[in-house]
């Protein structure tokens, strides 16, 4: 017996120094009975935190890794691999003692781990989409942009434990942005030995969240089990959770039903009315706006404000929002109103309506457009979506509005959501039904898309207007007077140029197991906090 004891544990060593030396993880958790299963609507495209720009990615990741704070039930920041921080009396300078943790691999997280993940994104070489969202720290925007060296920028890692943080000005919201996953730590160690290769496998990165990825087969499924290194790993009660990849949720309805899935989120409409009286059903309010955008690069025709106000007031976005999606509210403007205005008041609340229906106008425009181009009518383009159930029947709306109210004819095409993102990031539409999520508690996580250039502004909407009025926002101290130049500068966006088409504010409709307690959604951010959950017997 002693001998066969000696040699599992030579086994087990060998194994766990195999692990270690490439970096991986230790998967020794073991799920038993007490496993979430969840459906996901798409494969994660993109689990590399500085380059990660979908909530697919951002909710995986939300699970696997942790920022300095982390979102709490009430989605407030809360301190999670920052111990404590404090603000300096001007407050433009952060100073956050870590906390003793450690990566899934054993090794402590310290303050480097962030300095590098942040400068990594902001490397112009990197070429994040979502370097911008870090431009609130000191001379961040001048180095991504090629003006300042990477010492310049105003992050520095004082000790192993100690970071410090220097911003262009104050921000209300600066605390809840660390817990977003472009602030996440990253290990240069894993990051420059995998190169390329990096966090494409759940051997080939590291964690510091809740759980770590144990296994992922692309496109069908990936499994998390929890991390017996997460420094609060006292109150995650999950052995695990699976998330099988179910585009249709018809399919999805058949797992759920048949006991195969514990969480379904994202029901489309013909499944609302079954199951909106039954208590496995749930609204969750969400920060997402969907909206067309134009192609001003390359379609002539769209850069005419007249057609493109046509477009965005031939439609009936209550018909769409209450009887086609039946997920959400129509959209009087970009931001949806769950989002805070900066000065402790909800933002919606302090400013108009800007998108209104109204067909006879959209026809009178469209005609005084078509006119100025030289056009007796508008050519018929491409419609780009993504292809689930719900995006399919908007789509499919959208194009009949279109028609009968404006005769314009467009061809519907829908690709995977890893399409759609690639495509339009590659600028290649003409009008694309896109959405946003909020990434922060502040209007300005939607404002902020469309200044010229932007990384997310793929239809090449460009007003220097617009553009001086988010940038003095940025600056201003005085977060009353902010909220005002946000307001004006939504207004010409949306009003005056309609640089795009809110359509809609989702809600997200789920099925959740009555035994499924503490799974917290966020409006903002990742949609989901598996941390808390616990699965009542």
């Amino acid at each position: 017996m002693k001998k066969r004891f000696y040699l599992s544990l030579v086994i087990l060593l060998v194994a766990s120094m195999l692990l270690s030396a490439c970096g991986g993880v230790q998967q020794n958790t073991g799920a038993s009975g007490n496993v979430l299963t969840v459906r996901s609507d798409g494969e994660p495209p993109n689990l590399d935190s500085a380059i990660s720009t979908d909530n697919i990615s951002f909710n995986l990741l939300n699970a696997v890794m942790e920022g300095l704070m982390r979102l709490d039930k009430n989605n407030k920041p809360q301190p999670a691999m920052a111990e404590s921080y404090t603000i300096s009396p001007d407050k433009k300078t952060y100073t956050f003692k870590l906390r003793d943790a450690k990566w899934s691999d054993g090794k402590p997280v310290r303050a480097q781990d962030f300095e590098y993940a942040w400068k990594r994104a902001l490397a112009p070489e990197t070429a994040s989409e979502y370097a911008y969202i870090l431009y609130p720290i000191l001379n961040a925007e001048k180095y991504n942009t090629g003006k300042a060296k990477a010492e310049d920028v105003g992050v520095k890692a004082l000790d192993d434990k100690t970071l410090q943080v220097k911003l262009e000005a104050p921000s209300p919201y600066f605390l809840g942005l660390t817990s977003f996953a472009t602030y996440y730590p990253q290990r240069k160690d894993i990051v420059e030995k995998y190169g390329k290769e990096y966090a494409l496998e759940p051997n080939k990165m590291v964690y510091n969240g809740p759980f770590v990825l144990a296994s992922w087969q692309h496109n069908e499924s990936y499994t998390l089990k929890k991390n017996p290194n997460y420094w609060d790993k006292a109150t995650v009660k999950l052995d695990g959770i699976n998330f099988k990849i179910v585009k249709e949720v018809s399919s999805a309805i058949n797992l759920y039903n048949t006991n195969n899935l514990d969480v379904v989120p994202r029901l489309s409409q013909e499944y609302v009315d079954a199951y909106k009286s039954k208590p496995d059903f749930k609204r969750v309010p969400e920060a997402v706006t969907s909206y067309l955008e134009f192609n001003m690069k390359k379609e002539k025709v769209l850069r005419n404000v007249k057609i493109r106000k046509a477009i965005q007031m031939g439609i009936d976005t209550n018909i769409l929002a209450n009887n086609i999606t039946k997920d959400g509210k129509p959209a009087t403007g970009f931001v949806p109103p769950t989002l805070q205005g900066g000065n402790g008041k909800l933002y919606r609340e302090q400013a108009p309506a800007f998108v209104k229906f109204n067909k006879d106008e959209a026809k009178k425009l469209l005609a005084e457009g078509l006119k100025e181009e030289g056009l007796s009518q508008f050519p018929t383009m491409e419609l780009l979506g993504d292809d689930t159930d719900v995006a399919k029947k908007a789509l499919q709306y959208i194009k009949e509005q279109l028609r009968t109210n404006l005769g314009i004819n467009v061809n519907i095409r829908s690709v995977p959501f890893k399409e759609r993102l690639e495509r339009s990031k590659n600028g290649n539409f003409q009008i694309v039904l896109s959405r946003w999520g909020a990434d922060y508690d502040d209007a300005m996580t939607f404002l902020d898309l469309f200044v010229t250039n932007g990384g997310f502004n793929r239809g090449g909407y460009s007003n220097p207007k617009f553009d001086e009025l988010i940038k003095k926002a940025k600056m201003n101290p005085d977060f009353n007077q902010r909220l005002q130049q946000m307001v004006e500068a939504e207004k010409i966006l949306v009003q005056d140029d309609a640089g795009i088409a809110p359509l809609y504010w989702r809600d997200r409709l789920n099925l959740e197991r009555p035994n499924v307690k503490g799974l917290v959604h966020h409006p903002f951010g990742a949609d989901d906090d598996f941390k808390w959950v616990t699965l009542d017997k």
